[in-house]
């Protein structure tokens, strides 16, 4: 097998590519990457405690320490839910909500950066290509789910 002919590789290689942009580009205003993902995925309505760790592919011990750090940091609150008590929603504060803003704008610029060189027709196959590669790694997931049991 050669590697570099693998999806695996070509995935990897870009989201580790990424990664190492936007963390570099995070420490620029005193963020990690991991905190500029939980900012920008609290919604003006928040959003429960219990969401953000699925999104961000972490465990919710992570996510507790994480929402601690943010919440001392002044950046988040947490608001128990009005009609569910057992619910607990995470929002921006006014300092949270600023960074949000400076933080979408550094994902603008990149997307932006990337549309000039792509047409449409060509993010149209990656967004499919994309989504087939990830509905065949949920089939897997399940696969290998239901193997265990």
């Amino acid at each position: 097998m050669i590697v570099e002919d693998t999806v695996d590789f070509h995935l990897r290689s870009t989201l580790f590519a990424m990664r190492r942009m936007y963390n570099l580009m995070a420490q620029q205003i005193g963020i990690t990457q991991g905190i500029g993902y939980a900012l920008i995925n609290i919604g003006d309505q928040g959003i429960p405690a219990t969401k953000i760790a699925p999104l961000m592919g972490m465990t919710s011990s992570s996510l507790s320490r994480m929402l601690k750090n943010l919440e001392e940091d002044g950046l988040v609150f947490r608001k128990q839910d009005e009609v569910d008590k057992r619910v607990v929603n995470i929002f921006l504060t006014n300092d949270g909500l600023k960074l949000k803003k400076l933080i979408e704008e550094v994902v603008l610029e990149f997307n932006n950066k990337l549309f000039k060189k792509l047409n449409l027709k060509e993010l149209q196959i990656f967004e499919k290509v994309n989504n087939i590669i990830k509905e065949q790694a949920k089939l897997e997931i399940e696969k290998l789910k239901n193997t265990k049991e």
